[in-house]
């Protein structure tokens, strides 16, 4: 069983080889210092990155359960989806309706979720497009 956290830091990216294409995310879970807790990254056969993005952001959540955090501080590189998710952005795709959905079922986890649009220069975010290119990489794509 994984040590419990208050607090936790998420930083995911999702990303695809042709948009669509050959498609894989990563996730970074840190404690609220900002020390790696866990790494993963895995291919999710072809999709857009939009939907990529969207699928890190619910296995990033579900990952994080272990930790049993009350508060999560979740950032990504897409400001579309953090804005999707924050509201300031309205979703207008059916398929995107239905990933928030999913994200908004895993959020009922926690007792708060703040998402943080950073740019794909923050250096975990390095770190996790690093994660998901190994894997698109380790899967031929």
């Amino acid at each position: 069983m994984a040590k419990k956290y208050a607090k936790i830091q998420i930083y995911s990216d999702g990303g695809a080889r042709g948009n669509p294409g050959p498609a894989a995310v990563g996730v970074l879970i840190c404690d609220a210092e900002g020390n790696a807790l866990l790494e993963h990254a895995e291919t999710i056969g072809a999709t857009t990155n939009n939907v990529a993005e969207y699928r890190a952001v619910i296995l990033a959540l579900e990952l994080a359960q272990q930790f049993a955090p009350v508060e999560v501080y979740y950032f990504a590189d897409s400001e579309l989806v953090v804005r999707q998710l924050t509201g300031r952005y309205r979703i207008k795709a059916p398929h995107i309706s239905a990933l928030a959905a999913t994200v908004r079922e895993k959020e009922r986890a926690y007792s708060k979720i703040v998402y943080t649009h950073v740019p794909r220069t923050h250096e975990k975010i390095q770190i996790v497009d690093d994660l998901l290119n190994q894997a698109l990489n380790r899967a031929g794509h």
